[in-house]
């Protein structure tokens, strides 16, 4: 009787666990879009209404001017994806205004950037905060970015719209 309760009682935690797992994988994944959440997009159009809720019928809370400004997705309902900006502030707008094109905001005072990925090379220009700009590539610790045709490499850490461990070219 004893190793039947053993065993029942390692089969329901072996089922909690494999259920548990499954959740968080798919908490990683929209709903929708089985794409990445979070995950950083841009603002397709030149305003944008971002609403309480994921419907027509909720209150426009605040109006996104700034074509290209990058934005975090953080959840998806049907037609409708919450985001977050560059200061934390959020609510739900329509995918259609939205871009997977990749953005970033200079979240420093000042920025270099530099000819390679590397300190102490080549300054290609210098940015200012919230300076918006295109990123190309990111390594683990350098993205590749363009801004008003300069073109050069600066320090993640100093830009809004990418992860810390995110790599892609």
């Amino acid at each position: 009787m004893k190793k039947m309760i053993l065993s029942v009682i390692g089969l329901v935690l072996c089922t909690l666990l494999f259920t548990f797992s499954a959740t968080a994988d798919s908490a990683k994944r929209g709903p929708v879009t089985n794409l990445p959440i979070p995950r950083f997009v841009s603002l397709k159009a030149s305003e944008g209404n971002v609403r309480r809720g994921p419907s027509l019928t909720h209150r426009v809370d605040w109006i996104l001017k700034l074509r290209n400004m990058p934005l975090q997705v953080v959840a998806e309902h049907g037609h409708w994806r919450k985001v977050l900006d560059f200061e934390g502030a959020g609510g739900w707008i329509h995918y259609s205004l939205l871009s997977g094109t990749r953005t970033i905001l200079v979240q420093q005072d000042s920025v270099d950037i530099l000819n390679h990925p590397v300190p102490k090379t080549l300054i290609n220009a210098k940015l200012e905060r919230n300076v918006l700009a295109w990123v190309t590539a990111c390594e683990l610790q350098w993205c590749e970015i363009s801004a008003d045709g300069y073109k050069g490499w600066a320090p993640k850490a100093a830009l809004w719209g990418v992860s810390g461990d995110e790599v892609f070219e």
